[in-house]
């Protein structure tokens, strides 16, 4: 393992024990045994290093569920496994939400990283729905539509979930959600 990669799995382990606000680059630093400037020759601010991160995150997840799809194939259940997944990681889903509403502001560090995202994810989002309810969906939707909205729930129950861990089941509420759209209503 090199350095770099060293750095980003500390980074992730500190960003998913204590949120973006309470994680530090010196925390990171600590982890690794390098200074804090040692930290900010691979990755110049908090900012970078998060959505450095985040793209870490979103590699891991995959790598780290069991994909229920035919040979290893994303599918609405490996969808549903990672909101599943990311209710054990309360820290990462936290840092996710705030940095990605950040990013919407101009400059934003983050902000490239966020619109490469979401335009990959809802492309590869429309093939998955595409394979498993067809070309045409309740309503006339496409899997075009369908992609961002299936993000959009996502991203909302995240957000309410991290408010209301108690009263929101991120999990439950997303199977109901896929369950509508499987059902054709």
């Amino acid at each position: 393992m090199n350095r770099r990669e060293e750095i980003l799995l500390a980074a992730l382990e500190v960003f998913a024990e204590r949120g973006y606000t309470g994680a530090s680059i010196t925390a990171v630093a600590d982890r690794v045994g390098l200074t804090q400037q040692g930290v900010l020759h691979y990755f110049p601010s908090k900012d970078r290093l998060l959505a450095e991160v985040l793209r870490l995150r979103d590699e891991r997840n995959l790598d780290l569920i069991t994909l229920p799809g035919e040979s290893g194939r994303i599918t609405l259940d490996t969808v549903a496994a990672i909101v599943e997944y990311n209710e054990q990681r309360r820290g990462i889903v936290q840092s996710f939400t705030v940095l990605s509403a950040e990013s919407v502001q101009d400059g934003h560090p983050a902000t490239a990283f966020f619109r490469e995202r979401y335009g990959g994810s809802r492309a590869w989002m429309a093939q998955v729905v595409r394979a498993e309810l067809g070309e045409v969906l309740p309503g006339g939707v496409t899997p075009e539509q369908a992609s961002p909205l299936l993000f959009a729930v996502m991203d909302g129950l995240q957000l309410q979930w991290l408010l209301s861990p108690d009263e929101i089941d991120m999990s439950g509420l997303f199977q109901a959600f896929l369950a509508l759209l499987r059902s054709g209503g």
